[in-house]
Order: structure tokens, then C-alpha cells, then sequence
């Protein structure tokens, strides 16, 4: 099945944003990768894909949780590890990972320019920063005390946190790193309404955003972010681009967080109401940057960005459950050739490779 990214602004897309693109990018979803699980292995929520430098892919999921597997599944399956490492052709590598010991509700994944893995989780309070074989190096926060008014995570997942530890976290879900100097950017996350800054040893630098109202957010006002603060992207352009999900636009600042503008996506189809909702980015592989990918979880779809602009290019993807479609659509990664890993939670619960195959 080859994917075109579809033009959502054609004659025809303004009824249906589905069609192939001849003049666009295309992407070929690999049904056999990656290779079937070892050991009987059965995959939970998917809640992050990250590429290292020698194109090995890494998931994490939250087989920690029992709710996340079926009761057929833990009675003829096995939960797979936390974190699993696939070759490049899809075999399973290696995989790690104490429960115990890493985040609850295992959330995003990120590899440094020293190919040193970030991990969060948006049922716990911890940054972590682990080898690329899964020891610990670093730990930000306190698992389970989180920066909120009585130290727990409250009764909802979004419950609004403090907003102002240096030293606590709120359900963190995604992490960047300044390769120029090491510094780590937090989308603080689930709890709290933040991207908060550390230096490479973990101190506190700084901090920017919090709650928006729901009329602040329609206003399009900075520097506030609706819901989860669900992604944090540094651009090669020395700004940071922020996934406001519920806010439903991608705000970007530059590192001291003074807020420069929003980007906005459109629906999959144009009977639909609002803006697409972004959930999470990343940028193309030349060095201008030149196209933002965004996975817009809300319309199951990856839509291309031309990154200074904002102006929305092409897209492709739709809800279901087969190959080359989405359920709950989470997280993306790319490869040095260009394919594309995209994890699904929920529903989905697997990661899928789409191939670059041209333009």
C-alpha cells in the first residue's frame, strides 16, 4: 500500500482531504514491520517511538499497566518489556526496562545527540535519562510526588498542577535536548502547564506557561496552553515548538519563552468543526528544517508543514485498524532515510514504518 500525501486544500480535498498527491512525498507502509514479537510478547499502549544514530528503533510501552492487556492476553501472552530496541529490518535487539523504577504511564522517548534516552510518564513524576543499554544516568523529580497542592497526582490525569517547583514534576510527556549546551526541555506535561528547563546535571534554569482559559486559548494568546502540554521540538532555527493539544495549535517560543506565533492545521475533512488537534512534531531531516511533521491524534492523520510558514502542505492517514491506518495516532519518529515509526496507544497499542519511497 503506498500512501500519497494527500493536497488538503484540491478542488476534491475540500470535501474529502484524502486524495493522492502526484507532486508530493509518498509513503509505503511495511505490514511486516516490525518482525513478529518473541516469546509470546503482547504490546500495551504504545506512549513513545524514538530513532538512535545507527537507525535502531525504540518503543516504550506500558505493559506495567494490567489494564492495558485483555484477559485472554495475560492468560496466553506475556507482557512485553517496557522498552524494546528493533534493528533496522525490524528484529527485536534488545529490551529493558523495571517497572519499579521507571515512570508510570511510560510517556514519549528521546534520543540526545549522545544517543542517551529520556523517558517521562503521564501517571508519574520523573524526568529520567537513561544509557543507551538502560542504565540510569539522571533522574529529574521524585517518583510519585508531584508539583501539585498536596503532593499527589490528583483524581484526574489533567488535573492542574502548581506550575512551580524546581525540583518536582507533573506527569512530563515529552522531553528536547540543546545539543549546543545540553540544556533539557520539559513539556510539563499532564498535571502542570509548562516547558520547564534543566541543565545537563539537572538544576533548574528556568520555566514558561501556564493554564490558559478557554477564552485565552481561543483568543490564540501565548505563552498559556489549554490542556496537556503533550511535545517540545528544538528547531535547528534556535526556537522551540510546543504541542498545546487541547489548545489545538503548535505554539512556538524562542529559549527564553518569549512566544513568537501560532501554527494551526486544518481537519481532515471539511465538514468537521475547529482546528486539528497536534500531538506531536518533528521536523525533516535538512538542515533548514523545512517541513514540520505533525500528528494530529484527533483526526488520525500526519500532516506536513511548511515549518516557516505554518502554511499545512499535504497529509495522509485516516482512523482504522488496518495497515497504514491509525487508532489513537501518539507519537512519530524518523530515520536517516526518512521513513517514519508512528506508535499508537490505546486501541492501537503497536508502531507502524512507513517508507519514504520518493517524491
Amino acid at each position: 500500500m503506498v500512501l500519497g500525501i494527500w493536497n488538503p486544500f484540491s478542488r476534491e480535498g475540500n470535501a474529502l482531504r484524502g486524495q493522492a498527491s502526484l507532486t508530493s512525498a509518498q509513503f509505503q507502509v511495511d505490514p511486516f514491520w516490525p518482525k513478529p514479537l518473541p516469546n509470546d510478547w503482547v504490546t500495551g499502549n504504545v506512549g513513545g517511538t524514538c530513532v538512535d544514530s545507527k537507525d535502531h528503533v525504540f518503543i516504550v510501552n506500558r505493559t506495567a499497566d494490567p489494564s492495558n492487556l485483555t484477559d485472554q492476553e495475560k492468560e496466553i501472552g506475556r507482557p512485553a518489556p517496557p522498552v524494546i530496541e528493533f534493528d533496522p529490518e525490524g528484529n527485536v535487539v534488545n529490551s529493558w526496562g523495571d517497572p519499579k523504577v521507571l515512570p508510570s504511564g511510560i510517556h514519549g522517548c528521546y534520543f540526545d545527540s549522545e544517543d542517551n534516552l529520556w523517558i517521562g510518564g503521564n501517571a508519574d513524576a520523573i524526568a529520567q535519562k537513561y544509557s543507551h543499554d538502560g542504565k540510569l544516568l539522571l533522574q529529574i523529580g521524585t517518583k510519585g510526588k508531584f508539583d501539585s497542592s498536596d503532593g499527589t497526582a490528583g483524581a484526574s490525569r489533567e488535573a492542574t498542577g502548581l506550575n512551580a517547583s524546581h525540583t518536582l514534576l507533573n506527569k512530563p510527556a515529552s522531553f528536547a535536548v540543546d545539543p549546543a549546551n545540553g540544556d533539557v526541555y520539559i513539556a510539563d506535561g499532564y498535571g502542570n502547564r509548562r516547558i520547564v528547563v534543566f541543565d545537563r546535571n539537572g538544576k533548574y534554569l528556568r520555566q514558561f506557561g501556564r493554564q490558559a482559559t478557554k477564552a485565552e486559548s481561543d483568543a490564540g494568546m501565548g505563552g498559556v496552553f489549554l490542556g496537556a502540554v503533550h511535545c517540545v521540538a528544538l528547531g535547528n532555527d534556535g526556537l522551540v515548538y510546543v504541542a498545546d493539544r487541547e489548545g489545538r495549535r503548535v505554539q512556538v517560543f524562542d529559549k527564553r519563552g518569549g512566544f513568537q506565533r501560532n501554527i494551526t492545521i486544518k481537519r481532515r475533512r471539511a465538514d468537521l468543526p475547529g482546528n486539528g488537534a497536534p500531538w506531536w512534531l518533528l521536523f525533516s531531516l535538512d538542515p533548514a528544517q523545512k517541513y514540520l511533521y505533525v500528528a494530529d491524534g484527533l483526526d488520525e492523520v500526519i500532516w506536513t508543514l511548511d515549518r516557516e510558514s505554518g502554511r499545512t502542505l499535504a497529509g495522509f492517514g485516516r482512523l482504522g485498524h488496518m495497515a497504514g491506518e491509525f487508532t489513537f495516532l501518539h507519537t512519530i519518529a524518523m530515520n536517516s532515510k526518512g521513513d517514519l515509526f508512528i506508535g499508537e496507544t490505546l486501541g492501537g497499542r503497536r508502531v507502524q514504518k512507513f517508507k519514504a519511497v520518493g517524491n
